[in-house]
């Protein structure tokens, strides 16, 4: 199966293992597996009797002819762990809230300025757009080119949330921050409790809800160039207000998905520098969760 992240597409590590958590260490090396977790496992081809370790000929792991399973590995040199996910993935936050801060403070938006700092927000948050499709569609992981991502994605998220707290809602980007470290947290902690279950069915319904949503968004930008105002009225209002709590939620869904991802990279013995396909994944979706929350806040204190 794959990932609703495009950093992980390429990927697609098995949805089914039945892990729970982070800290839970695979048996045997691996999932544990047989007839159904061979069906959920997309690296296992047809007519194979066990599913086969995605990363290696065998540096990583070997077949456990017995019980076809992954052979614990040897060593863990050249494997990611968690503590790669974590500094990968502190280092592009980092880059972003350096950006986004120095843009705060240098791109000023009162009257007189915000033309030339929504200008330079604008092109920033294009370049980083068309960034983070090469490195989605790139086969290997480009540290530059993700901390790259991260700067220009900060310096337009810096002037935006300025604009937002200081022209609509004073406070706004706090309280956007903090909703966003609230939903990483919560997700996190459901998902090591095993309250969340990322199996197939939920991936499909996941996707296919990103789907509508963005089809929608894109539907209410289409009406809103041709006929101008707010479009159909999806991002104002009672109805702007639903549609940010649905992408909240989307948002909290890709976060399970992508912990689902560094969790099976993990265990199948991914290479190191997927550390930062990982923290690019992370990345990408806390700053979905953190406009949809920015967005909503601005509904309801400011004027739309």
């Amino acid at each position: 199966m794959r990932s609703s992240n495009p950093v992980f597409s390429r990927r697609g590590f098995s949805r089914d293992n039945g892990y729970a958590g982070f800290g839970t260490q695979p048996q045997a090396g691996g999932p544990a597996v047989g007839t159904q977790t061979q069906q959920g496992n997309p690296y296992a081809g047809a007519g194979q009797q066990a599913p086969t370790n995605p990363y290696a000929t065998n540096p990583y792991a070997q077949q456990d002819l017995q019980h076809g399973a992954p052979q614990a590995p040897v060593t863990t040199a050249g494997r990611m762990t968690m503590d790669d996910v974590v500094m990968r993935t502190a280092t592009t936050l980092g880059t972003l809230l350096v950006t986004a801060a120095l843009a705060w403070a240098l791109l000023p938006v009162d009257d007189a300025n915000l033309p030339k700092s929504y200008g330079i927000a604008i092109g920033a948050g294009l370049i980083a757009m068309l960034l983070g499709l090469v490195q989605a569609f790139k086969r290997k992981a480009s540290p530059a080119l993700i901390l790259t991502y991260a700067a220009l994605e900060g310096v337009f998220l810096g002037v935006v949330s300025s604009v937002v707290d200081n022209r609509i809602a004073d406070g706004a980007a706090m309280q956007a921050v903090l909703g966003t470290m609230a939903v990483f947290v919560g997700v996190l902690v459901a998902y090591k409790a095993g309250w969340i279950r990322v199996n197939r069915r939920f991936y499909g319904f996941v996707m296919a809800a990103a789907m509508g949503f963005l089809l929608l968004t894109a539907v209410n930008l289409l009406f809103a160039v041709i006929g101008g105002g707010d479009g159909l009225g999806f991002r104002s209002g009672g109805l702007g207000i639903v549609f940010g709590i649905v992408g909240i939620l989307l948002g909290a869904c890709f976060l399970a998905l992508d912990f689902k991802q560094v969790e099976d990279g993990i265990a199948y013995g991914a290479p190191k520098e997927e550390a930062w396909l990982a923290a690019f994944g992370l990345t990408m979706t806390l700053v979905w969760i953190y406009l949809e929350f920015l967005r909503l806040i601005a509904i309801l204190q400011g004027n739309d």
